[in-house]
């Protein structure tokens, strides 16, 4: 379903743009451009009084704090990441209004304080933009889904490790998850 309308009281939320993860080639679009667009996106949100939330992933360099579990394919990074790897990148850091959400988990919801911030604003729809689609950005579009809120998603300000992961979650899951579109289609239909 195309984007119909934004409520009132609507977000963005930002998935992962850090140094660390923004450093991996991304598919089906390049982060730099998924950057680019989240950045539009976040100044149009701020023009409108409207709150963005940066989340970001982190972790302790000891491992202790990432999620156990067997799983088939490793799932923890090997070796020490550089000590900005969780810093928000530039284009969208710096500005105090904003709200960053620290995660330890795949989505953001789940051990953090998403909800709570998002509750106390009155929040009842968020937008989502980050890397990477099918882990981060759609982990974390479930559970909005679950939360009650609505979602949408803006499918070129997000990317994947692989073009075909990204075509699976924009095509098959988020439609069943809320409403998708372009940035552009997001922009025109942001309130005044």
């Amino acid at each position: 379903m195309p984007v119909t309308t934004f409520d009132p009281n609507t977000a963005l939320v930002v998935i992962d743009l850090q140094n660390g993860i923004t450093a991996i080639p991304g598919a089906p679009y390049p982060t730099a451009d998924v950057i680019t667009r989240t950045a539009e996106l976040a100044d149009a949100f701020r023009k409108r009084g409207l709150p963005v939330f940066l989340v970001r992933a982190s972790f302790r360099a000891d491992g202790a704090d990432r999620i156990p579990g067997r799983t088939e394919q490793p799932t923890r990074a090997t070796g020490t990441p550089p000590a900005d790897a969780d810093q928000i990148v530039p284009q969208l850091a710096g500005h105090p209004e904003d709200t960053v959400v620290t995660k330890r988990n795949w989505g953001a919801f789940h051990g953090t304080d998403l909800d709570v911030h998002l509750g106390r604003r009155g929040i009842t729809q968020i937008v989502l933009t980050g890397v990477a689609t099918s882990f981060g950005v759609e982990s974390t579009a479930r559970a909005a889904h679950e939360h009650g809120y609505h979602v949408t998603l803006a499918t070129d300000a997000m990317t994947d490790l692989s073009a075909d992961s990204h075509l699976h979650a924009t095509t098959y899951i988020f439609p069943r998850l809320g409403e998708t579109g372009t940035t552009a289609d997001i922009l025109a239909k942001l309130p005044a």
